[in-house]
């Protein structure tokens, strides 16, 4: 499946809507939910508010989310065996990784890294860019 490519402009245009999706979603003011704050350590989400903000996306936005997702799309074309081996992501897997998650810093990438730490990477903006593919998705489908 081919990666659908994603602006900083078709990000931005759905950043203010998804700042405060996000913001509703863990209680906190909207002002504390910076494009490339870490979810998870930043702003003290747990996997059941990922949950949260991708059922508040969806009807925010009128598109469906598939659960687990960001990762399915990190990892692209690449098989699964190759993407991670024991729960580990392989040095290919941590490159895809890297490219899809373009927008968080170098330095929050660990090796080794575990594939159930992947979600500490995630920001706002990486929640946009999905926003941003089922949009493009759902208009492909009509």
């Amino acid at each position: 499946m081919a990666e659908i490519p994603v602006t900083q402009e078709e990000i931005m245009a759905v950043y203010p809507k998804v700042a405060e999706t996000m913001a509703d979603a863990l209680g906190c003011d909207v002002e504390d939910i910076k494009p490339d704050v870490s979810l998870i350590e930043g702003l003290d989400a747990e996997s059941i508010d990922f949950l949260d903000m991708v059922f508040r996306l969806e009807r925010a936005f009128k598109v469906k989310i598939p659960r687990g997702k960001i990762v399915e799309n990190a990892r692209g074309d690449l098989p699964e065996a190759e993407f991670e081996r024991n729960g580990i992501v392989t040095p290919q897997g941590l490159a895809q990784l890297k490219e899809y998650l373009s927008e968080v810093p170098a330095d929050r990438f660990k090796t080794p890294m575990k594939v159930a730490d992947i979600p500490r990477l995630f920001t706002p903006t990486t929640f946009c860019k999905l926003v941003v593919r089922a949009q493009k998705e759902a208009a492909a489908a009509a």
